[in-house]
């Protein structure tokens, strides 16, 4: 027995060496890489960096998703030594114009305002929301944002959003995402407001909500747990939560230096929502990287953005959203009509007054609020204030890739950045209203729209 149980055991210790050995051997020969994926555009147009000349005529070489080149010419792929034996898909916009795919720098992704909202957020659940935000994402990416910032969601959806997004398996614009807004207790983002209070437990740092210094690097480190890319916070009381605490300043001074602080240490830049004229300005004193709205806005607000560097993100189609429904009778409960009528008609002259002040732009719609996918009706508002065609497309690709920290991947067409490409039918530098008719999208290569 002892020298048949000896064999069989040798016997498998003799097979475990060789599936081992197998192992180490295989593990030693590299698997071949697969073969490069080429898409060669051409364009009849291309806005290839926003600001400066149209070209005409012009070819995007795309491998693997980023930009390999831009040529002049139909450039025929046979003519191109690398893309010799390689297969390569060709995209005819021979009679189009082609500029880097749009940035929106404030959206709500997994949700849109409703009448019924306040009975939606007890009877709906997290999975709810995700399910809508692949929805809305596609909207969104179909209308030729490749890439979004969402400023502040309930729950998981949005972290599960952007990663389903990156991971391909389905289709929306590259995310950053805030997770819960970081707000004093019954401030604007505080979701518990004008709930009975036995419906929901007291929220917490998880939830973003925070009073003190302590507990607001505590809110911000919490996001930072959860995955955000970016830090939001409630610099004022806002327009669409359920109180008459109005729209000015609700954190103090130092609490807003420790957020911030804390976010910056964390490598995560802070948008400050801000519709007061003190909330704004003490936003920028503690250091913001940009402001949301900014309604209210006055001249010391300008100073403050020109000497910290901070990036107004306007959000006009928010405005006159809110504006229009609190028309309507018993859209909005009382408190919030009040503020939207009040609000509403504001944010476009302040936009333009932060413009002739020479304050930074980043394209922000707020969508959410409005519907998703309408994202580009905001450049309409913005020119209407006095903005120029090329400088709303700035905002929405140079100016915005900037402040999301991505100019080395998006933002321009150029080698090495991300194959983001939109094309419009007409020229958007002669009628703005263009872009709310994109005709073709690619992100990272995969066309979502067109050819």
């Amino acid at each position: 027995m002892i020298d048949l149980r000896g064999r069989v055991h040798g016997g498998v210790l003799a097979v475990w060496g060789s599936l081992v050995m197998g192992v180490v051997t295989s593990g030693a020969q590299e698997p071949p890489s697969p073969a490069p994926r080429w898409t060669v555009v051409h364009c009849g147009s291309l806005l290839a960096v926003p600001g400066q000349p149209v070209q005409q005529t012009m070819t995007v070489v795309v491998r693997d998703g980023v930009i390999d080149n831009v040529l002049p010419g139909f450039t025929d792929p046979a003519n191109l030594p690398e893309l010799a034996n390689a297969r390569v898909s060709v995209v005819d916009l021979g009679d189009r114009l082609v500029l880097p795919g749009l940035i929106d720098c404030h959206t709500h992704l997994t949700g849109e305002y409703t009448a019924d909202i306040r009975l939606r957020r007890v009877e709906e659940t997290d999975a709810d929301s995700a399910i809508r935000g692949v929805v809305y994402a596609r909207r969104t990416l179909e209308a030729g944002f490749t890439t979004v910032r969402n400023v502040g969601s309930s729950g998981d959806a949005a972290f599960a959003l952007r990663d389903a997004i990156r991971a391909g398996l389905v289709a929306g614009p590259r995310i950053l995402v805030a997770g819960e807004s970081i707000s004093p207790t019954g401030g604007h983002s505080d979701s518990t407001l004008g709930y009975r209070e036995d419906l929901f437990a007291m929220p917490e740092a998880m939830q973003g909500i925070a009073d003190g210094t302590a507990a607001c690097r505590r809110a911000v480190r919490a996001q930072v747990k959860r995955g955000a890319d970016v830090i939001k916070l409630t610099a004022t009381g806002g327009v669409l939560s359920a109180t008459a605490a109005g729209t000015e300043q609700q954190f103090f001074a130092d609490e807003l230096e420790a957020i911030v602080e804390t976010a910056h240490l964390l490598g995560r830049k802070v948008a400050a929502h801000a519709h007061g004229t003190r909330g704004i300005n003490a936003a920028l004193r503690a250091g913001v990287d940009s402001i949301e709205h900014g309604t209210f806005l006055d001249d010391e607000s300008i100073s403050l953005f020109k000497k910290t560097g901070a990036v107004l993100v306007p959000t006009i189609l928010a405005g006159k959203t809110v504006a229009e429904r609190a028309r309507i009778e018993g859209y909005f409960p009382p408190p919030v009509a009040q503020k939207a009528r009040r609000v509403g008609p504001e944010i476009q002259d302040a936009f333009a007054r932060a413009y002739r002040g020479g304050v930074t732009i980043a394209f922000g719609t707020d969508s959410g609020v409005s519907h998703h996918g309408e994202n580009a009706r905001e450049f309409a508002y913005m020119v209407e204030a006095g903005m120029s065609e090329a400088d709303a497309i700035i905002s929405a690709t140079i100016n915005a890739a900037r402040l999301l920290g991505l100019e080395d991947h998006v933002g321009t067409i150029e080698a090495g950045k991300a194959a983001d490409l939109i094309a419009t039918a007409g020229n958007p530098l002669l009628d703005i209203s263009e872009l709310e008719r994109v005709v073709f999208v690619m992100r990272g290569g995969r066309v979502y729209k067109g050819p």
